[in-house]
């Protein structure tokens, strides 16, 4: 057996990572959101500065998942919108520099892996399962195992104080309540 294929398992016919602690390599992860604009588009953006782990067990429902994301870093792709969003009508950096996850029991819903855990946000934390799929396992060139993993949700940001808004003359508001949020990130086993 390669070193790549005693990364995984098979647990209720699906494939996981093995058992063990993995640290997330932010150079090949990416942290976005979604947001509808005018509600005739959507932005996206991302946060350049994160960290976290992630803790595989035995029993994978155990398995437990903690990352750190500074909210400084918030990248759209245009400054004024990231300054704005960095401000007090938002994420409040002066007060609230970090938003975190703590995802602590992951269940097996169908097909479907769902990470039940805590997202922390402007003072408030609340409920926040994230589904995940595994995307695989290998070694890179410097003997490191490796794991791949995708999660995606949805969270309403007046959930979590973010309020600011506009309302549109023709009807409609400027900026969605609903954000999706998507991750992808390559983590490395210590």
């Amino acid at each position: 057996m390669s070193e790549s294929e005693s990364a995984v398992r098979v647990i209720d016919g699906a494939e996981v990572p093995a058992v063990g602690k993995y640290v997330i390599d932010k150079s090949h992860s990416v942290v976005g959101f979604v947001v509808k604009h005018m509600m005739v588009s959507k932005v996206r953006g991302s946060f350049k500065e994160f960290e976290g782990e992630i803790n595989v067990a035995e029993d994978v429902e155990n398995s437990s998942v903690g990352v750190v994301i500074k909210l400084e870093s918030v990248d759209t792709g245009e400054g004024q919108r990231d300054d704005h969003l960095r401000s007090g009508d938002f994420f409040d950096i002066a007060k609230n520099p970090d938003m975190t996850y703590a995802g602590n029991k992951v269940v097996k819903k169908g097909d479907k892996w769902i990470l039940e855990g805590q997202l922390s946000l402007n003072g408030i934390t609340k409920d926040v399962p994230l589904t995940v799929e595994f995307g695989g396992a290998g070694t890179d060139p410097y003997g490191n195992n490796r794991i791949g993993l995708s999660a995606v949700t949805e969270i309403n940001r007046e959930d979590f104080g973010l309020t600011t808004n506009v309302v549109l003359e023709a009807g409609g508001i400027l900026i969605g309540k609903e954000i999706k949020i998507e991750i992808d990130v390559e983590a490395i086993k210590q």
